[in-house]
């Protein structure tokens, strides 16, 4: 079954961390390039941050310094590490892949940071 499993969201407080990690099932995973989007209630889906199959990486503004991407070829997997969260990277956040003929979107996995 080709499909994209996201785990690790919840509620964490401001200045805390969270790891959120993605499984690919069904795939090629190496020639995908992987992704993390979200999307806040009311607002558009955003990019967060992105893995080329080529290992490197690129990251919207506002999460700069405090996300990392990265990836597990041999886990089939993305991850992305969250520090230093703040109420406003609060949000669904979804595990994207996009390869030569198919792109894959997750299910999603809810991040509430909130005192």
């Amino acid at each position: 079954q080709v499909q994209l499993v996201e785990s690790g969201g919840g509620l964490v407080q401001p200045g805390g961390s969270l790891r959120l990690s993605c499984v690919a099932s069904g795939i090629h995973f190496p020639i995908y390039a992987m992704a993390w989007y979200r999307q806040a209630p009311g607002k558009q889906r955003e990019l967060v941050a992105r893995v080329a199959t080529s290992g490197s990486t690129n990251y919207a503004d506002s999460v700069k310094g405090r996300f990392t991407i990265s990836r597990d070829n041999a886990l089939n997997s993305v991850f992305l590490q969250m520090n230093s969260l703040k109420p406003e990277d609060t949000a669904d956040y979804y595990c994207n892949a996009v390869g030569p003929l198919t792109t894959l979107w997750g299910q999603g996995t809810q991040v509430t940071v909130s005192s």
